[in-house]
């Protein structure tokens, strides 16, 4: 039985929402995991990075596995990795055990973030595609905004190892809602011939001139709410003297500019079409990226001046994300599965580029932060506008 419509989109959005979850949860409790493991504070922050390695290869194994044998039981197998991995980092006893285990844990979540995509694009044509993708992005954005705040208080009434077992009991209700309301969606006769032709699938979405435009304009643009994401911190707290409290508004304001605009995304889709979109979300980019070079360097401009600029960039990542990978799958949807996790993995790993970037620049000022979203403001627009043109000219 296939779930209502508003439920397979709520469901599937939580699907997505198993990365962020995983990551944002247990920030806060960071200190306390490197105190009660006797580990080292960059012990610890290495599961961050070793989650972020553990989804991009997932993904990339996931897709085109799906292509070949189905969604659902991939999707099943990977919650239950998942969910057990979440138990062995709630009772892990030394750090390199909770390593492991979070390593193990991305593995199992990459399924459901790369999967519900592509359902969306085998349930949905592409402009009905792009809207649900935008709404399940929104839902993404609003449990991403309160998971910091769910992990604190979880840490401070139960604990750290609590965060882990609310996480398995979120991927458990998951599990459940998939098994009993998602069927299969990639039938046999849509299916490719063998594996080795599914993995080769990546050498063909590569070589399609728009296909590269579409995955570069979004993880691009991905790849600079990275930047702001590590850098911002340091920036408003430390170089103009915010209080936590004046910073975590300013996140939460550049949160409502993604819900937003991607609340405006779903509502246009259906009349301008996800190219028009498209195109608006990348002219914007770019001219954020441009303001926030020259805010830089305009000290007269002071805080909000760069705050302006990055509220303008953060706000149209969900709407460029949306309409790119919903396009994206249109072109190649025998490979979907295949597509999706390209891109996504990829945004993964031009983000942890980004993140690396700014921290290597970091000079105590907003400049390294200020450069690198604008170049991939620049480089989310240019990808987007000389794919188009290619593809227009090998027409």
């Amino acid at each position: 039985m296939t779930a209502h419509p508003k439920r397979l989109i709520l469901l599937l959005a939580a699907l997505v929402a198993f990365g962020p979850l995983s990551i944002d949860m247990y920030l806060p409790s960071l200190p306390l995991i490197a105190s009660d493991l006797a580990a080292s504070e960059a012990q610890v922050q290495m599961s961050i990075g070793l989650f972020l390695v553990g989804l991009c290869i997932g993904m990339l194994l996931y897709g085109p596995l799906s292509d070949r044998f189905g969604r659902r039981p991939l999707l099943l197998g990977g919650i239950a990795l998942y969910l057990a991995a979440s138990l062995g980092c709630a009772l892990a006893a030394e750090v390199e055990h909770l390593l492991a285990w979070r390593l193990l844990q991305a593995l199992g979540g990459a399924a459901a973030s790369v999967l519900a995509r592509a359902i969306v694009r085998d349930l949905f044509p592409l402009s009905d595609a792009a809207r649900v993708l935008s709404l399940m992005h929104l839902v993404t954005m609003l449990a991403t905004l309160v998971a910091p705040l769910l992990g604190s208080w979880m840490m401070q009434v139960a604990g750290w190892r609590s965060i882990f077992i609310g996480l398995l009991g979120f991927a458990s209700l998951c599990a459940l809602a998939v098994w009993c309301w998602i069927p299969e969606t990639h039938q046999g006769d849509a299916r490719g011939h063998s594996l080795a032709s599914a993995f080769l699938a990546y050498l063909s979405i590569l070589s399609h001139p728009r296909a590269l435009g579409l995955m570069l304009c979004m993880e691009l643009s991905f790849a600079g709410m990275f930047a702001y994401i590590t850098a911002s911190p340091f920036v408003f707290i430390g170089h103009f003297g915010f209080s936590p409290s004046q910073y975590g508004l300013m996140f939460g304001a550049n949160i409502a500019g993604v819900i937003l605009a991607t609340s405006l995304n779903a509502r246009l889709i259906g009349r301008l079409g996800p190219e028009r979109m498209l195109r608006l979300g990348s002219w914007v980019s770019i001219l954020a990226g441009l303001w926030l070079l020259l805010a830089a360097t305009q000290p007269v401009l002071g805080w909000w001046g760069i705050a302006f600029g990055l509220l303008l960039y953060v706000s149209v990542t969900g709407m460029l994300g949306a309409n790119a990978i919903a396009s994206l799958m249109a072109l190649f949807p025998l490979r979907a599965g295949a597509a999706a996790a390209l891109a996504v993995a990829g945004q993964f790993g031009l983000g942890a580029l980004a993140s690396a970037g700014v921290g290597l620049l970091h000079d105590g000022t907003p400049w390294p932060m200020c450069l690198v979203v604008a170049v991939c403001g620049v480089g989310a627009f240019l990808s987007l506008r000389l794919a188009v043109r290619r593809e227009a000219a090998v027409a």
